[in-house]
Protein backbone atom coordinates (compact mmCIF):
# COMPACT_ATOMS: atom_id res chain seq x y z
CA UNK A 1 0.00 0.00 0.00
CA UNK A 2 1.20 3.13 -0.91
CA UNK A 3 -0.27 3.96 2.43
CA UNK A 4 0.72 8.21 3.32
CA UNK A 5 0.19 9.24 -0.27
CA UNK A 6 -2.92 8.45 0.09
CA UNK A 7 -3.87 11.24 2.15
CA UNK A 8 -7.92 13.02 1.92
CA UNK A 9 -8.65 16.99 2.11
CA UNK A 10 -12.47 17.15 2.77
CA UNK A 11 -11.45 20.52 4.10
CA UNK A 12 -9.99 24.23 3.81
CA UNK A 13 -6.79 23.83 4.62
CA UNK A 14 -5.68 27.39 6.19
CA UNK A 15 -6.23 29.29 3.30
CA UNK A 16 -6.48 27.25 0.38
CA UNK A 17 -10.12 26.96 -0.23
CA UNK A 18 -12.90 24.53 -0.07
CA UNK A 19 -14.20 22.95 -3.67
CA UNK A 20 -17.59 24.17 -3.76
CA UNK A 21 -18.08 22.14 -6.91
CA UNK A 22 -20.57 19.65 -8.02
CA UNK A 23 -19.25 15.90 -9.44
CA UNK A 24 -19.76 15.76 -12.67
CA UNK A 25 -22.18 12.92 -11.74
CA UNK A 26 -22.73 10.63 -8.84
CA UNK A 27 -20.42 7.85 -10.81
CA UNK A 28 -20.90 4.62 -8.69
CA UNK A 29 -17.76 3.79 -6.10
CA UNK A 30 -15.24 1.58 -7.43
CA UNK A 31 -14.38 -1.49 -5.09
CA UNK A 32 -12.42 -0.73 -2.35
CA UNK A 33 -9.66 -3.04 -3.97
CA UNK A 34 -10.28 -0.52 -7.23
CA UNK A 35 -10.05 2.43 -5.00
CA UNK A 36 -6.73 2.34 -3.12
CA UNK A 37 -3.67 3.26 -4.68
CA UNK A 38 -1.55 -0.09 -4.32
CA UNK A 39 2.23 -0.87 -5.19
CA UNK A 40 3.36 -2.38 -8.04
CA UNK A 41 4.15 -5.80 -6.47
CA UNK A 42 0.27 -6.04 -5.70
CA UNK A 43 -0.28 -9.19 -7.88
CA UNK A 44 -4.11 -8.61 -9.59
CA UNK A 45 -5.90 -11.13 -11.91
CA UNK A 46 -6.65 -9.67 -15.52
CA UNK A 47 -10.34 -10.42 -15.04
CA UNK A 48 -10.06 -7.71 -12.06
CA UNK A 49 -8.23 -5.34 -14.26
CA UNK A 50 -10.42 -5.82 -17.17
CA UNK A 51 -13.39 -4.64 -14.69
CA UNK A 52 -11.17 -1.36 -13.65
CA UNK A 53 -10.46 -0.49 -17.32
CA UNK A 54 -14.01 -0.51 -17.96
CA UNK A 55 -14.88 1.21 -15.16
CA UNK A 56 -12.34 3.64 -16.39
CA UNK A 57 -13.92 3.70 -19.61
CA UNK A 58 -17.74 4.78 -18.02
CA UNK A 59 -15.72 7.56 -16.12
CA UNK A 60 -14.06 8.98 -19.42
CA UNK A 61 -16.72 8.91 -21.65
CA UNK A 62 -19.11 10.82 -18.72
CA UNK A 63 -16.09 13.67 -18.10
CA UNK A 64 -15.71 13.99 -22.00
CA UNK A 65 -19.27 15.27 -21.90
CA UNK A 66 -19.65 17.32 -19.47
CA UNK A 67 -16.52 19.34 -20.94
CA UNK A 68 -17.62 19.23 -24.18
CA UNK A 69 -20.56 20.77 -22.67
CA UNK A 70 -18.79 23.73 -20.48
CA UNK A 71 -20.03 27.23 -21.69
CA UNK A 72 -17.64 28.58 -23.64
CA UNK A 73 -17.06 32.37 -21.30
CA UNK A 74 -17.21 29.71 -18.59
CA UNK A 75 -13.95 27.80 -19.97
CA UNK A 76 -12.16 31.03 -20.34
CA UNK A 77 -12.78 31.84 -16.86
CA UNK A 78 -11.54 29.19 -15.41
CA UNK A 79 -8.68 28.80 -17.62
CA UNK A 80 -8.00 32.66 -16.28
CA UNK A 81 -8.57 31.85 -13.17
CA UNK A 82 -6.14 28.39 -12.81
CA UNK A 83 -3.42 30.06 -14.59
CA UNK A 84 -3.44 32.73 -12.52
CA UNK A 85 -3.33 30.90 -9.27
CA UNK A 86 -0.36 28.94 -10.71
CA UNK A 87 1.70 31.97 -11.97
CA UNK A 88 0.95 33.62 -8.20
CA UNK A 89 2.07 30.01 -6.41
CA UNK A 90 5.56 30.04 -4.28
CA UNK A 91 6.10 26.66 -5.21
CA UNK A 92 6.11 27.69 -8.89
CA UNK A 93 7.66 31.22 -8.29
CA UNK A 94 10.80 29.29 -6.58
CA UNK A 95 10.93 26.39 -8.70
CA UNK A 96 14.10 26.22 -10.88
CA UNK A 97 13.11 23.77 -13.83
CA UNK A 98 9.91 21.92 -14.55
CA UNK A 99 7.72 19.95 -17.04
CA UNK A 100 4.75 21.58 -18.04
CA UNK A 101 2.14 19.90 -20.59
CA UNK A 102 0.89 22.05 -23.68
CA UNK A 103 -3.00 22.41 -23.95
CA UNK A 104 -4.57 20.91 -26.72
CA UNK A 105 -8.53 22.86 -27.48
CA UNK A 106 -9.60 19.91 -29.11
CA UNK A 107 -8.71 17.73 -25.92
CA UNK A 108 -10.51 20.38 -24.05
CA UNK A 109 -7.57 20.46 -21.89
CA UNK A 110 -6.97 23.71 -19.21
CA UNK A 111 -4.98 25.95 -20.83
CA UNK A 112 -1.72 26.55 -20.00
CA UNK A 113 -0.48 29.22 -22.97
CA UNK A 114 -0.15 31.94 -20.77
CA UNK A 115 2.20 29.89 -17.96
CA UNK A 116 4.72 28.64 -20.28
CA UNK A 117 4.91 32.36 -22.38
CA UNK A 118 5.61 33.64 -18.49
CA UNK A 119 8.22 31.24 -18.26
CA UNK A 120 9.85 31.05 -21.68
CA UNK A 121 9.84 35.56 -21.16
CA UNK A 122 12.67 36.68 -19.26
CA UNK A 123 11.69 36.33 -15.78
CA UNK A 124 11.80 39.26 -13.18
CA UNK A 125 14.66 37.75 -10.76
CA UNK A 126 12.61 39.57 -7.86
CA UNK A 127 9.42 38.04 -8.63
CA UNK A 128 10.41 34.71 -10.21
CA UNK A 129 13.36 32.69 -10.60
CA UNK A 130 14.85 31.80 -13.92
CA UNK A 131 13.31 28.35 -15.13
CA UNK A 132 14.19 25.88 -17.29
CA UNK A 133 10.94 24.21 -19.43
CA UNK A 134 10.59 21.04 -20.74
CA UNK A 135 8.03 19.81 -23.06
CA UNK A 136 6.24 16.84 -23.98
CA UNK A 137 7.39 15.08 -27.63
CA UNK A 138 5.34 11.84 -28.14
CA UNK A 139 7.75 8.84 -29.36
CA UNK A 140 5.55 6.21 -30.26
CA UNK A 141 2.34 4.39 -29.23
CA UNK A 142 3.51 2.39 -26.56
CA UNK A 143 3.31 4.94 -24.17
CA UNK A 144 6.81 6.36 -24.43
CA UNK A 145 7.02 10.01 -24.38
CA UNK A 146 9.87 12.47 -23.58
CA UNK A 147 10.00 15.13 -22.04
CA UNK A 148 12.51 18.02 -24.07
CA UNK A 149 14.06 21.04 -23.22
CA UNK A 150 12.70 24.34 -25.49
CA UNK A 151 13.43 28.27 -25.23
CA UNK A 152 11.00 29.87 -27.35
CA UNK A 153 7.40 29.11 -28.16
CA UNK A 154 8.78 29.07 -31.52
CA UNK A 155 10.17 25.52 -30.81
CA UNK A 156 7.17 24.03 -31.00
CA UNK A 157 5.35 22.28 -34.32
CA UNK A 158 2.25 20.96 -34.76
CA UNK A 159 2.42 16.90 -35.23
CA UNK A 160 0.10 14.61 -36.97
CA UNK A 161 -2.44 15.46 -34.40
CA UNK A 162 -2.41 19.06 -34.44
CA UNK A 163 -1.06 18.97 -31.21
CA UNK A 164 2.19 20.73 -30.53
CA UNK A 165 5.05 19.69 -29.64
CA UNK A 166 8.78 20.52 -29.89
CA UNK A 167 10.91 18.93 -32.93
CA UNK A 168 13.60 16.07 -31.52
CA UNK A 169 16.20 18.29 -32.67
CA UNK A 170 16.86 22.31 -32.93
CA UNK A 171 17.09 24.50 -35.62
CA UNK A 172 21.04 23.98 -35.43
CA UNK A 173 20.52 20.42 -36.02
CA UNK A 174 21.44 19.83 -31.98
CA UNK A 175 19.03 17.06 -30.23
CA UNK A 176 17.00 19.09 -27.48
CA UNK A 177 17.76 18.33 -23.70
CA UNK A 178 16.04 15.21 -22.28
CA UNK A 179 14.86 15.29 -18.51
CA UNK A 180 15.37 12.35 -18.02
CA UNK A 181 19.21 12.86 -19.06
CA UNK A 182 19.78 16.07 -17.91
CA UNK A 183 22.02 16.43 -14.53
CA UNK A 184 20.19 18.34 -13.28
CA UNK A 185 16.71 17.79 -11.13
CA UNK A 186 13.25 19.58 -11.97
CA UNK A 187 11.05 20.71 -9.32
CA UNK A 188 7.80 20.71 -10.74
CA UNK A 189 5.69 19.00 -12.44
CA UNK A 190 2.45 20.68 -14.30
CA UNK A 191 -0.21 18.12 -15.58
CA UNK A 192 -2.64 17.32 -17.58
CA UNK A 193 -5.74 14.69 -16.74
CA UNK A 194 -9.16 14.09 -18.06
CA UNK A 195 -10.78 13.53 -14.20
CA UNK A 196 -9.46 14.07 -10.58
CA UNK A 197 -10.54 13.62 -6.88
CA UNK A 198 -9.01 15.40 -3.82
CA UNK A 199 -7.02 11.93 -2.62
CA UNK A 200 -4.87 12.55 -5.57
CA UNK A 201 -6.15 9.85 -8.45
CA UNK A 202 -5.80 11.05 -11.73
CA UNK A 203 -7.76 9.83 -14.54
CA UNK A 204 -5.89 10.10 -18.11
CA UNK A 205 -7.51 9.50 -21.58
CA UNK A 206 -6.23 6.14 -21.42
CA UNK A 207 -2.80 6.15 -23.29
CA UNK A 208 -0.33 5.30 -19.81
CA UNK A 209 1.93 7.94 -21.27
CA UNK A 210 2.16 10.04 -18.66
CA UNK A 211 2.25 7.17 -15.36
CA UNK A 212 4.81 5.92 -17.81
CA UNK A 213 6.84 8.69 -17.60
CA UNK A 214 6.43 9.50 -14.04
CA UNK A 215 7.60 6.12 -12.98
CA UNK A 216 10.53 6.33 -15.38
CA UNK A 217 11.31 9.74 -14.15
CA UNK A 218 10.65 8.83 -10.01
CA UNK A 219 13.40 6.07 -11.06
CA UNK A 220 15.93 8.57 -12.53
CA UNK A 221 15.36 10.85 -9.27
CA UNK A 222 16.20 7.46 -6.94
CA UNK A 223 19.47 6.68 -8.94
CA UNK A 224 20.61 10.54 -8.40
CA UNK A 225 19.43 11.04 -5.31
CA UNK A 226 17.45 13.34 -6.08
CA UNK A 227 13.60 14.51 -4.37
CA UNK A 228 10.84 13.74 -6.64
CA UNK A 229 8.80 16.97 -8.42
CA UNK A 230 5.64 18.14 -6.72
CA UNK A 231 2.82 16.92 -8.97
CA UNK A 232 0.50 19.32 -9.53
CA UNK A 233 -2.63 18.84 -11.86
CA UNK A 234 -5.01 21.28 -13.33
CA UNK A 235 -8.27 20.77 -13.77
CA UNK A 236 -12.20 22.51 -14.40
CA UNK A 237 -14.59 22.21 -12.05
CA UNK A 238 -16.68 19.62 -14.33
CA UNK A 239 -13.55 17.49 -14.05
CA UNK A 240 -13.49 17.36 -10.06
CA UNK A 241 -15.21 13.58 -9.26
CA UNK A 242 -16.28 12.45 -5.55
CA UNK A 243 -13.28 10.66 -3.58
CA UNK A 244 -14.02 6.98 -5.00
CA UNK A 245 -15.25 7.48 -8.68
CA UNK A 246 -12.33 7.33 -10.05
CA UNK A 247 -10.52 3.60 -9.94
CA UNK A 248 -6.73 2.94 -10.22
CA UNK A 249 -4.55 0.01 -10.74
CA UNK A 250 -0.84 -0.55 -10.06
CA UNK A 251 1.01 1.34 -12.49
CA UNK A 252 -1.36 4.61 -11.89
CA UNK A 253 0.69 7.55 -10.22
CA UNK A 254 -0.92 10.38 -8.02
CA UNK A 255 -0.59 14.05 -7.83
CA UNK A 256 0.30 16.38 -4.91
CA UNK A 257 -1.97 18.78 -5.74
CA UNK A 258 -4.69 19.67 -7.36
CA UNK A 259 -5.02 23.38 -9.04
CA UNK A 260 -9.08 24.46 -9.72
CA UNK A 261 -10.95 27.76 -10.56
CA UNK A 262 -11.26 27.90 -6.86
CA UNK A 263 -7.68 27.54 -5.90
CA UNK A 264 -5.19 25.01 -4.64
CA UNK A 265 -6.11 21.60 -3.19
CA UNK A 266 -3.09 20.33 -1.19
CA UNK A 267 -3.39 16.73 -1.34
CA UNK A 268 -0.19 15.02 -1.01
CA UNK A 269 1.62 15.11 2.84
CA UNK A 270 4.34 17.11 1.29
CA UNK A 271 2.05 19.34 -0.45
CA UNK A 272 0.10 20.20 2.64
CA UNK A 273 3.45 20.57 4.76
CA UNK A 274 4.29 23.08 2.13
CA UNK A 275 1.21 24.99 2.31
CA UNK A 276 1.96 24.76 6.41
CA UNK A 277 5.07 26.25 5.97
CA UNK A 278 3.76 28.79 3.98
CA UNK A 279 1.06 29.55 6.21
CA UNK A 280 3.17 29.80 8.89
CA UNK A 281 5.50 32.15 6.98
CA UNK A 282 2.24 34.39 6.47
CA UNK A 283 1.33 34.51 9.50
CA UNK A 284 4.99 35.88 10.90
CA UNK A 285 4.93 38.46 8.06
CA UNK A 286 1.46 40.05 9.16
CA UNK A 287 2.76 39.82 13.06
CA UNK A 288 5.95 41.64 12.16
CA UNK A 289 3.77 44.25 10.57
CA UNK A 290 1.69 44.46 13.21
CA UNK A 291 4.04 45.29 15.32
CA UNK A 292 5.69 47.95 13.02
CA UNK A 293 2.41 49.63 13.18
CA UNK A 294 2.18 49.48 16.84
CA UNK A 295 5.87 50.90 17.16
CA UNK A 296 4.62 53.70 14.98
Amino acid sequence: MIGARVFCITTSIFFFPRILTRPVSRLQPATTRSVVAMSTTTSKSQEELDSIFKQKKIVRSTVRKSLKGMDPSLRLQQDDAIQNTVLEAPWFKSCRGLCAYISCKSLNEVDTSKILSKILQQPDPNTMAEKKLYVPWVEDKNSNMRMLHISHMDDLIANSMNILEPAPVDAQGNEREDVLQAEEPVDLFILPGLAFDRCGRRLGRGGGYYDTFLKRYQDRAKEKGWSNPLKVALSYSPQILEDGSIPVTPNDVLIDALVTPSGVVPISPRAIERSLCLEMRLRSLCLLALEGCILD
